[in-house]
Order: structure tokens, then C-alpha cells, then sequence
């Protein structure tokens, strides 16, 4: 019999400095079993980084053919498709042929070969950004996971600063390729 999935509440109030974005975020989050916990919170702040309020979760692990993250259009159409982890180049080429933009996060104890070996494949797609999160810091995160999150989360020139229970985490988010997508949006 196969294990059920793990359910997170998630509550995020996020000051995005870098795009002039102040919420409060409340989702509810899916963890597959064969689903990491460092993945997991890989897709939980790729929602917080890049959301906008059209943006959902996905059917996740389990849906092969479908992203971590997206935004659909009016139409059915997928306008953000953002994934999370290593995949291969061709199925983000693939995303960049039927979606406006394509985001990346990346990471994982494999990051500096995949980037080696991927990103010369992916240099072609201008919708596609590529970035990354370091490893420790999701370690960090993970060793205070809990099926109730409630994150503040400050994004300031690329810097990620969570404050869980009064502690501050700090990490980079490094920018590896394509547009910055992840920036002011609008006059301040």
C-alpha cells in the first residue's frame, strides 16, 4: 500500500524588497513521499520568491508533465512555469516552448555538475531564468521543518533573510542565467 502524502500548512509574511511586495501568504503544501524535505522547501520558497496571486502548487512529484509551481492564463495557457531542483535541459527547453517564462531554482549536492553540463544546453532560451539556493541553508531550514510553517520572509538584493521562532536564517540567491526575473516590478 502506498504511503499518503504529508500535508504543510504554510504562513508566509513576506517583505519582497526587491519587487516593492508586502503579503501575507496562506497555502497548504503536499509532500510526496519519495519528496525530500529540502525539496519541499525548495517549492515553498520558490512560491514566496516568485509569487504573484495567480501562482499555485502543482500536482507535484506524481505529475510528470506538469512543473513544481505555474500560472495559467484565462485560456488554459501556462504563462509561468517554474520548476525546482536538477532537471534535464530538454525539459525546460520544452517549457520555454510552451510557456512566456520559465523559472529554474536550483540546487542540490550536484549543483556545480549540472551546471556544467546543463547550462550550455539552456543558453538559447531567453524566457528562462535560472537561480540558485545554497544547499546548507535548505539543511538549515530542514532540521526545523514542522508541519506548521510560519516564515517572515525578506528578500533584499538577492539576499533571503527567514526568521523562524526569533532565529534569522540569511542565504544568497544566485543568479545563474537568463533574465532577473526576480526584481522591481513596478515604481516605488
Amino acid at each position: 500500500m502506498a504511503q499518503p502524502s504529508t500535508i504543510y500548512r504554510v504562513g508566509i509574511q513576506l517583505s519582497d524588497i526587491d519587487r516593492g511586495l508586502y503579503e501575507s501568504l496562506q497555502t497548504t503544501v503536499a509532500r510526496h513521499p519519495s519528496e525530500t524535505e529540502e525539496r519541499l522547501l525548495g517549492r515553498i520558497l520558490a512560491f514566496a520568491l516568485y509569487y504573484e496571486p495567480e501562482l499555485t502548487f502543482t500536482r507535484g512529484v506524481g505529475a510528470g508533465d506538469e512543473p513544481d509551481l505555474w500560472v495559467k492564463g484565462p485560456d488554459g495557457r501556462v504563462t509561468c512555469w517554474i520548476e525546482v531542483g536538477l532537471p534535464d535541459a530538454e525539459r525546460l527547453i520544452k517549457a520555454g516552448r510552451h510557456s512566456e517564462r520559465v523559472v529554474l531554482c536550483a540546487f542540490g549536492s550536484s549543483l556545480p555538475i549540472w551546471e556544467k553540463q546543463q547550462l550550455p544546453k539552456l543558453a538559447g532560451i531567453s524566457n528562462l531564468t535560472v537561480f540558485s539556493l545554497e544547499q546548507a541553508f535548505l539543511g538549515r531550514l530542514a532540521e526545523r521543518l514542522q508541519r506548521s510553517i510560519s516564515w517572515s520572509l525578506t528578500v533584499t538584493e538577492g539576499s533571503l533573510y527567514l526568521t523562524i521562532d526569533g532565529e534569522t536564517l540569511e542565504s544568497s540567491v544566485r543568479h545563474l542565467a537568463g533574465p532577473d526575473t526576480h526584481q522591481r516590478t513596478g515604481a516605488a
